[in-house]
């Protein structure tokens, strides 16, 4: 049990650095680098001091490119986890307390959300809107991605709706906006924090994805466009295997940072998953 209890100790500390570091470059890294994509040096250098990473075939810096990168891709896993997070949340509450036709309304936009393969949706909107950069990619994204998190905040919803708290709420005469804002969200704020770890997560997956097969800006600095560049010169075959390697690594870790992060934050709002911890018994 100590031993169950210290591996998840470490890998929750584990996952707070990754985050955070990835973070700290997000916000720091760039003042440090110079921008990738003006400054240009000998094409395809190996790795060294100056360049740790090397330069890609078109004399770029690969450690920038992998720092200017970083920042895009936390930009974009931050706002659609906020955006898709607060619609998933206005949505599910809403159907769920005010009931009746507006139950009926937005729960059936939901699913029809839910039933259309997402990826090739999101292949199909961002094509029609190729080239847009980051701003289109974030949209797209937000659009596509908070119904499944709208349906587990209204399901946890209607669980609470007739509840004594509640009751109470009404009886004192409290607005509809009152209940919701100061009665009901505040109660599913683990439920919340998860959603949006969840949406993050995707926001990184589905970004490099659409980068990576080329319906992102490609001129962004970003890791699925690294990931871009990297398959169109062959990086792998022509001896820069950073390149691609680098990147994918970035993306791997920063997911796996946020699903850790979401299994941590369910843990402490769910007590059956946390570990039991036996007293000892002490012999006489």
């Amino acid at each position: 049990m100590r031993a169950a209890t210290r591996s998840r100790s470490i890998t929750r500390s584990i996952t707070a650095c990754i985050a955070a570091a990835s973070a700290t470059v997000a916000l720091l890294g760039v003042i440090a680098h110079d921008n990738p994509a003006t400054d240009a040096y000998a094409p395809k250098l190996g790795l060294s001091t100056a360049h740790l990473l090397g330069t890609t075939a078109y004399g770029q810096d690969m450690w920038a490119q992998l720092v200017w990168g970083t920042r895009n891709v936390m930009i974009i896993a931050f706002v659609v986890g906020l955006a898709a997070t607060g619609i998933a949340v206005l949505i599910g509450v809403a159907a769920a307390y005010l009931g009746g036709l507006w139950d009926g309304t937005l729960s059936l936009l939901t699913d029809v959300l839910l039933v259309i393969p997402l990826f090739p949706l999101l292949i199909i909107i961002a094509g029609y809107a190729h080239g847009g950069g980051t701003l289109v990619l974030i949209l797209v994204i937000t659009v596509t991605s908070w119904s499944y998190t709208a349906r587990q905040l209204r399901s946890q919803a209607l669980s609470l709706r007739k509840r004594d708290f509640l009751e109470a709420a009404r009886v004192r005469g409290e607005r509809r906006l009152y209940i919701v804002v100061v009665e009901i969200i505040p109660t599913m704020t683990s439920l919340i924090v998860a959603a949006f770890l969840t949406n993050a997560l995707y926001a990184v997956l589905f970004a490099s994805s659409l980068q990576f097969i080329g319906l992102g800006d490609p001129n962004t600095q970003s890791w699925g466009t690294m990931l871009y560049w990297a398959q169109n010169n062959a990086a792998l075959q022509t001896g820069q295997p950073m390149w691609a390697l680098a990147p994918g690594a970035c993306i791997a870790g920063l997911g796996a940072a946020f699903a850790l992060l979401n299994y941590a934050f369910d843990e402490i709002g769910n007590p059956a998953l946390r570990p039991v911890r036996r007293k000892r018994v002490t012999r006489a």
